[in-house]
């Protein structure tokens, strides 16, 4: 069934508004289980806010106070993750695809999966085209032979994108 509630976009913008929530977000997007520990979470945003692992005592004690006492529950309140406070677990909720429309997709190497697409695009049309004016050497190649190199490179980034995002992909599609 269609989600038909969404989250208004001043709230969206709110939550993206804080860097631990945007990182509590993603953080939670790339977890392979369904739920994730408080520690867990909080040890994640400590490491990519010092860059260092382990994080120190103090960071890591401020980062998982202001989760439990206010990034949490406003994301709980929003619908966009579930937090148990006596268990100490948090997981995603229907919101979060909400949320996550707003977030810019960042591949491992810290590129944007616009950017790669975009790039890829640019890069295909060029060569293509190259191939159909006699460009040495690139017209050496036939034009249908690029033409499915690149649909194969297509597949394979979209392959990567969707490997990348798995755990987060099984987790929407279950419900």
């Amino acid at each position: 069934m269609f989600n038909t509630t969404r989250l208004p976009e001043g709230e969206i913008y709110e939550i993206l508004a804080n860097g631990r929530r945007r990182e509590t977000l993603r953080v939670l997007t790339t977890a392979e289980r369904g739920s994730i520990d408080l520690r867990e979470l909080a040890t994640a945003i400590s490491v990519s806010e010092t860059g260092q692992s382990p994080p120190p005592r103090t960071t890591l004690e401020s980062v998982r106070s202001s989760l439990h006492q206010t990034h949490l529950p406003k994301l709980q309140e929003l619908g966009v993750v579930t937090y148990d406070r006596t268990a100490h677990t948090v997981s995603l909720c229907d919101h979060a695809r909400d949320v996550e429309r707003y977030m810019e997709v960042v591949t491992p190497y810290g590129v944007t999966w616009s950017e790669v697409y975009r790039s890829l695009g640019i890069v295909s049309l060029l060569i293509v085209l190259g191939t159909l004016l006699e460009v040495p050497l690139v017209s050496l190649i036939d034009p249908l032979l690029w033409t499915s190199a690149f649909l194969a490179a297509f597949a394979v980034v979209i392959g990567a994108q969707l490997w990348s995002n798995r755990w987060f992909l099984l987790r929407t599609l279950r419900r």
